[in-house]
Formats: C-alpha cells, sequence, structure tokens
C-alpha cells in the first residue's frame, strides 16, 4: 500500500478546528511570499531604468537578492529550532513586506545591491520559516498537504505579476511597492494572532530529542546518514528548482528568438508553465495519498523530461506552450516532496538546508542555460532541463526505501 494512505487516516486531531485555523493562517503567509516576491520581479525593469543601472550592475545586485536568501536559511534554520516556526514566521513576515519598499527608493546599482541584500534575507528567512512550520503541521495532521501550501505560493505569485501587470503603465515603482507593503504589513497583522494564539501551536512543534542527532563537541549534530539524506532531497529540489529558474528566463526567448512567436504569446510561455505547476500543486494532496512520495516523485520527474523534451525540441509554438504546460505539471509537486522528507527526518535544519539548495539551482539554472546556448544552441541547452527532471526521478526510486522508516516513524 502507498504510504501516504495510510499517513492520510484519520488522526486524533486532524479534524481539530484549531489545527484547521493554523492551515489556514499558515496557506495565507505562503500566498503573501509569492505575492510579494513576484510585485519585486515585475518592477525589475523600471527600477534598472530608475537607478541608471547597467545590464550588469543590475545583474550583480540582483545576486544580492540570492545571497542574502542563502546565507540567511541556514540560520533561520537554527532560529526556528531554538524559538520555534511559528514566531520566526511572523517575524519574517513583517520583514519582507518592510524590505520589498527598499529598492525603489534607491538612485544607484550600488545601493540598489545593499537593500536587496536585506530583502533576499527577509524572502530566505520566511521560506525557511513557513515551510519549516508547514512540516511540523503536515508530520501532525498525517495528511501529505506540503502541495497545498506551495500551491497557495503559486497563486500568490500569479496575483502579484499579474496586478504589478496591470498597474505598470499607470504607478511608478515606488507607490505601487509601497502598497505592496501597506498589505503584506496589513496581512501580516490580521493572520499573525491566528498562528501565535492558536492553542495546537505547541503540539505541532517536535520536541528536541525527537529529530536524530548525536552528542559531539557540545553541539547536537545530524547522524551522517541522515545528513546525507538531507543532501539528497535537497539535491532533488535543486532539479526542480533549475527548471523553473530556467524557464523563467529563456522560455520567452526561445519562443520568440528560435520559433518566431509573437512577443505577446512568447510572454505566455512562463505563464503556461506556471498555471500548469499551479493545478498539478492543487491537485498534490491527492496525488500524494493515492500514489505516495516516491511514485509522485518518479512520475512528476519523467512527466517533466517529457515535458521539456517537446517544449525545448517542437517545430512549432503550440506544442512547445504545450511542453511547458506539461514540464508544469510534472516538477509541480517534487518540491514540496523533497523539502518536507527533509524537515521530517531533520527538522528546520533539514528544511533548511534543502531550501537552499534547491534556491541554489534555481540561481545557476538560468547562467548555465546562457553558456550552454553559447556553446551549441538555446534549444540544446533547454534540454538540460529534462535531463536533469530524469535525473530527480531515478535518484526518487533510489531512495524508495527510506519511505517505508519515514512510515514506522509516523506510525
Amino acid at each position: 500500500m502507498p504510504l501516504l494512505n495510510k499517513l492520510g487516516a484519520p488522526a486524533p486531531g486532524a479534524t481539530d478546528p484549531y489545527l484547521r485555523r493554523l492551515r489556514i493562517a499558515l496557506t495565507v503567509f505562503f500566498a503573501l511570499d509569492g505575492f510579494v516576491f513576484a510585485g519585486w520581479v515585475v518592477r525589475i525593469p523600471a527600477i534598472k531604468e530608475q537607478t541608471g543601472a547597467s545590464a550588469s550592475e543590475l545583474g550583480l545586485a540582483l545576486l544580492a537578492v540570492s545571497a542574502g536568501a542563502v546565507v540567511t536559511m541556514t540560520l533561520t534554520g537554527r532560529l526556528c529550532r531554538r524559538y520555534g516556526s511559528i514566531p520566526m514566521t511572523v517575524v519574517c513576515a513583517v520583514l519582507l513586506p518592510l524590505g520589498v519598499a527598499l529598492p525603489p527608493l534607491m538612485d544607484s546599482a550600488l545601493t540598489l545591491g545593499l537593500v536587496l541584500l536585506f530583502f533576499g534575507a527577509s524572502y530566505g528567512g520566511i521560506s525557511v520559516a513557513m515551510n519549516s512550520a508547514a512540516v511540523d503541521l503536515v508530520r501532525t495532521l498525517r495528511r501529505p498537504v506540503m502541495p497545498s501550501f506551495h500551491a497557495a505560493f503559486s497563486l500568490g505569485g500569479m496575483l502579484g505579476a499579474g496586478l504589478g501587470g496591470l498597474v505598470a503603465g499607470h504607478l511608478s515603482p515606488t507607490p505601487h511597492l509601497l502598497g505592496i507593503t501597506a498589505v503584506g504589513l496589513g496581512v501580516t497583522a490580521v493572520t499573525a494572532p491566528a498562528l501565535l494564539r492558536n492553542p495546537a501551536v505547541p503540539r505541532i512543534r517536535p520536541p528536541a530529542d525527537a529529530l536524530p542527532s548525536v552528542e559531539h563537541g557540545g553541539t547536537r549534530r545530524l547522524e551522517r546518514r541522515t545528513r546525507g539524506l538531507v543532501m539528497v532531497f535537497g539535491f532533488i529540489a535543486l532539479c526542480t528548482a533549475y527548471g523553473e529558474g530556467a524557464i523563467a528566463d529563456w522560455g520567452p526567448l526561445h519562443l520568440e528568438q528560435d520559433l518566431h512567436a509573437h512577443p505577446g504569446i512568447a510572454a505566455a510561455g512562463y505563464s503556461c508553465f506556471a498555471f500548469a505547476m499551479t493545478i498539478g500543486r492543487l491537485s498534490g494532496t491527492a496525488l500524494l495519498e493515492r500514489l505516495g512520495r516516491t511514485r509522485t516523485v518518479v512520475g512528476g520527474g519523467a512527466t517533466a523530461c517529457v515535458g521539456m523534451l517537446l517544449g525545448a525540441l517542437a517545430p512549432s509554438t503550440g506544442l512547445a506552450l504545450a511542453g511547458f504546460a506539461v514540464t508544469g505539471l510534472g516538477l509541480a509537486n517534487i518540491f514540496p516532496v523533497a523539502v518536507e522528507r527533509a524537515g521530517a527526518l531533520a527538522g528546520p535544519g533539514g528544511v533548511a538546508a534543502a531550501s537552499t539548495l534547491g534556491y541554489g539551482g534555481m540561481l545557476v539554472g538560468p547562467p548555465l542555460i546562457g553558456f550552454m546556448a553559447d556553446w551549441y544552441s538555446l534549444p540544446a541547452a533547454l534540454t538540460s532541463v529534462a535531463l536533469l527532471a530524469a535525473v530527480a526521478a531515478i535518484v526518487g526510486f533510489a531512495t524508495r526505501s527510506t519511505e517505508h522508516s519515514d512510515r514506522t516513524e509516523s506510525d
């Protein structure tokens, strides 16, 4: 019987109204994260013009977002373990909207890079904190609801990008992003009490001795095997994020440059991918309950591999768009499953490690695609997304034995 069918059996707290409220509040924060980040992304061209930054200067400034996120992710994992993932989620949910208000106030690439360090740090912090809280809640509910949280992030991103596109021609970045700050702080003020004052919060936080660790030099360290598995699941997350970053940055160019699509049609390439990913995540819980984690990862990786080969090598725009959509469906639930499994093994530290590796995939993917496009061609470079999706499927199958261990621990 698939693992998650067993996990889906009603648990004593599965119908607890406090747990339901906790899940709703946490879902709101996932959506808020996607909304705020997408609002910033759509205003990057306008802020580039405002600061007078060259393409290389902007690239370095944007690298600060990744640098701040990666550095903070590890620190946030430790803070979550010490103070709890729920309080850290609320703290970061305050910092993130404040951070997005700063970029449009800058007048040079240097100052833009400095404030983007803060924005990236808050983005990385909330990513780890809310995913850690979600892992704890999944463990308590004993239902595979992790994809639903990531679906909320995707929906928030689509809303933020759509709103940004509507107001971009009428508002400068400053009032737009200040408005997002106001919305973010308002949502946090309304939703935070549902997290902090929820009576179920102490029940979802595992005791310190529930995570596998050993004493060494006065500090608790994860066992070697556990650390290795966390890195494996982080690598699976990397394969997924690599594809998402590559399609976001290079998909539209491939459609316009190689397939001679109209710019408006080319811009729809990532939208097809993101919409399909959202649909896949919304149905992720039912899929996991039916198939289990291993089959979901293997099937998703294989689906994404086929979809991306079609998207990269198709001779027509319509087939390429269909390929991007199939890729989104395939990749949709791999990242949530990988992060959840890392968190189940190692708590917030596992979430931090897997998230850092996954974010690294999104960071290195687009530049690598660019180099390979120069060496070969852009369609050939995009097939690397299919290759990594296949690798994720193979690695997921190779770790199938750990699924039984997870079931034993959960039961």
